[in-house]
């Protein structure tokens, strides 16, 4: 039976349930655009998905609140003033409002010093009333990301990209204390869709630091057999087509077609890229790494874009800030680390 993500509970549904589908907001138009001829039963609703985690979590914040009297806290340092990095700032910002954490922030100029960058981090290592650091990239290109990034304290690297978290979440018996955010999400909406992992192949096309490596990894702790696809591959068309799940990270828009994809395969899609439209009002429209029409024709499940993983990546930020909270009230010490 086909299933689709029911906005409300986060959850998929069978496929005659879907004319109930809430219909799309405006800011997804071009989603409905594109996915005008895709049945409903197909596409993961990250959107929702991501809004029933929030509400998931400020309900467990709100009981922190009076049982603990805590509070958790985000931290994010942004230098310079890149008009994407603000856009992403802000969203973070209202995320934290929106589930009742506490927002703190350090907005640096961007010929500020490597030197003045590490203090601010140190001084958020300090609070206890910061849970979670998260420093927006790119930085200037005069600042060590690597430096900076070591800099923050494992217990508050909310992002997961700490060489410890990575290198415990690479070793079987080992657990991170936190897992990359986007890569996450892509497992969250795979298991609230309740697509079968274990036994499974997988392929994950691309292998950044920040997505496929530690996505590769998360699949292969559920026991699926992964296989990762690169710029070096030879043959990733055929390979990929092999795969019942599929997690497309490698930053060219709609390189993946329905060629690359097996009949009945989940497709998620974590590109997001302008594409030239001169009939679009902005002169572009986004899209994925997946030619999402092709793709879409021979998929049982497929995320969109927008619309798909991208809500879910400050969604899973929240949770791993929320980790961290818990961990401050039960006054868990991290060992091994």
């Amino acid at each position: 039976m086909a299933l689709s993500c029911h906005r409300q509970t986060g959850a998929c549904r069978p496929a005659a349930r879907s004319s109930r589908r809430a219909a799309p907001r405006p800011s997804t138009a071009v989603v409905a655009a594109t996915a005008s001829a895709v049945p409903a039963s197909k596409l993961i609703d990250g959107k929702g998905i991501a809004e029933t985690i929030r509400s998931e979590i400020a309900k467990e914040v709100a009981v922190m609140k009076q049982q603990h009297g805590l509070t958790p806290g985000l931290a994010v340092v942004l230098v310079g003033s890149r008009k994407d990095s603000e856009t992403y700032v802000r969203s973070k910002k209202k995320a934290c409002a929106e589930v009742g954490f506490d927002s703190y922030g350090s907005d640096l100029p961007a010929d500020v010093s490597e030197e003045e960058v590490l203090k601010v981090v140190e001084a958020y290592n300090a609070d206890p009333r910061v849970h979670g650091i998260l420093v927006q990239l790119p930085l200037p290109k005069h600042i060590s990301e690597k430096r900076i990034l070591d800099a923050i304290s494992i217990e508050k690297d909310v992002d997961g990209f700490h060489p410890l978290n990575i290198g415990s979440l690479a070793m079987r018996g080992r657990d991170p204390l936190f897992v990359p955010c986007t890569p996450k999400g892509c497992i969250e909406l795979l298991e609230r869709c309740k697509v079968p992992i274990s036994g499974r192949k997988a392929c994950v096309i691309g292998r950044s630091n920040i997505v496929g490596m530690p996505a590769a990894l998360l699949l292969q702790r559920r026991d699926a057999t992964v296989t990762m696809v690169h710029s070096k591959t030879p043959d990733g068309q055929r390979i990929c087509a092999e795969a019942d799940i599929v997690i497309a990270a490698c930053g060219v828009a709609e390189m993946v077609t329905g060629d690359w994809i097996k009949p009945g395969a989940v497709v998620i899609d974590v590109g997001i890229n302008a594409k030239d439209d001169p009939t679009a009002k902005k002169g572009y429209r986004l899209v994925g790494d997946v030619e999402f029409e092709s793709a879409a024709a021979k998929a049982s499940l497929i995320t969109p874009v927008p619309g798909g993983v991208g809500p879910m990546t400050i969604a899973m930020l929240l949770q791993n800030t929320l980790e961290s909270a818990r961990r401050a009230v039960t006054g868990e010490k991290v060992a091994g680390h």
